[in-house]
């Protein structure tokens, strides 16, 4: 074996030996099955759902909230932003389905103020329309999710009992069509992966992530930052915030849970693309140095390995084939998560290159004034 060879090998086998033993053990997917611990006084919620035309999704969302079976009070405001398919009317009508008409508030955001995103502004609309009542946690919660009966009550358990100022669970995506089985297992691979759940509990580490689908978070703490304005043009709004209340001395928690669910489909390799290059670019802070220290890394760590099991074959094996084992290993937990045969573990490579291209499709929008694209809005600062 070629000594330039089994150095060569040696490089991805210490990275993925440092992801397997020293990451955090972001890899092993620890569900949330913690149950509601009974409270003394439960404490008054405000669910904030910003939506921006999402009237296909938007009843079953506004019924899976009104269907909480939270001992305490909760009342639900859907801030209508700016959508032009009937997102309002529908919200309102499936509030009166299900009865409970009075706790449900229908908001019509304002428009857009410069140098804000659109998602943090109307949570801001939201959490101004709620200021009458008082609450002591906000819910923010996206207008394309279902959640099971007790998630509300969980999150409100564990914050209270471990004096939590965030708290937030990453919901189960979508894996029906061959595009999502083939990529969203690694979406949240790569997220764990830069966010380890356990170095963001750890008041210790400087990690800090939420996932912004499901994030309880502390009046109290929010008003410690001064308020929704100091994340107003962050793209990645729900990781700014967890950092922001981390750094400001608060706890946060992240956690996993398939009792809540995604009503998001993406049929087409299009669709998943898009919502990878809509943040890609901004997590790299629009540096073309670091797209290039990416693309390289992706290359070292997920793709080497496999260059050089086919194309030398039997060289080096012992590196290269630990290595390949190592990836398959960490990656079918996540498979597993999902409900996926194991066999989808070894398309880790395949998803990688997927996810190269994505990122550069996010900095050519970026360059071209195109960057952060949601619902028909360009939301990256301008490239200067």
């Amino acid at each position: 074996m070629p000594l330039t060879l089994a150095a060569i090998a040696a490089v991805p086998l210490a990275i993925w030996l440092y992801l397997f033993f020293a990451r955090g053990n972001f890899w092993q997917l620890q569900e949330d099955r913690t149950e509601p611990t009974p409270l003394e006084r439960w404490p008054r919620v405000a669910a904030i759902v910003p939506a921006r035309n999402e009237a296909e999704m938007i009843e079953r969302s506004v019924a899976s909230l009104l269907g909480q079976d939270y001992p305490g009070e909760l009342f639900v405001i859907v801030v209508d932003d700016q959508s032009s398919d009937g997102t309002a009317e529908l919200a309102r009508k499936a509030a009166e389905q299900s009865g409970a008409a009075g706790k449900v508030a229908i908001h019509t955001a304002a428009s857009l103020p410069s140098g804000w995103t659109g998602k943090v502004w109307a949570i801001k609309e939201g959490i101004a329309e709620a200021a009458g009542k008082s609450p002591e946690y906000f819910w923010f919660v996206d207008a394309d999710i279902v959640h099971a009966p007790d998630t509300l009550g969980r999150l409100v358990s564990r914050a209270e009992n471990h004096s939590l100022d965030l708290a937030s669970l990453m919901v189960l995506l979508q894996t029906r069509t061959f595009p999502e089985r083939l990529l969203i297992p690694s979406f949240l691979f790569f997220f764990l992966m830069l966010y380890p759940p356990s170095w963001i509990e750890n008041p210790r580490s400087r990690a800090a992530g939420a996932a912004g689908g499901c994030i309880l978070l502390r009046r109290a703490a929010l008003e410690r930052l001064g308020g929704m304005a100091a994340i107003r043009g962050e793209i990645i709004d729900d990781c700014a915030l967890a950092r922001l209340v981390k750094e400001s001395g608060g706890k946060i928690w992240m956690g996993l849970t398939r009792g809540s669910m995604s009503l998001r489909d993406s049929a087409s390799f299009a669709e998943i693309r898009d919502m990878i290059a809509r943040t890609a670019f901004t997590q790299l802070h629009y540096s073309f140095v670091l797209l290039l220290g990416t693309l390289g890394g992706l290359f070292v760590t997920f793709l080497l390995p496999w260059v050089l099991f086919f194309v030398y074959p039997g060289e080096a094996w012992l590196l290269v084939d630990t290595t390949a084992a190592l990836m398959a290993a960490c990656f079918a937990v996540t498979v597993k998560f999902y409900g996926l045969s194991w066999l989808w573990a070894l398309t880790l490579p395949v998803a990688v290159l997927f996810y190269a291209y994505a990122t550069c499709v996010s900095a050519v929008r970026y360059w071209l004034g195109r960057g952060g694209q949601w619902k028909g809005r360009a939301q990256t600062p301008q490239k200067t």
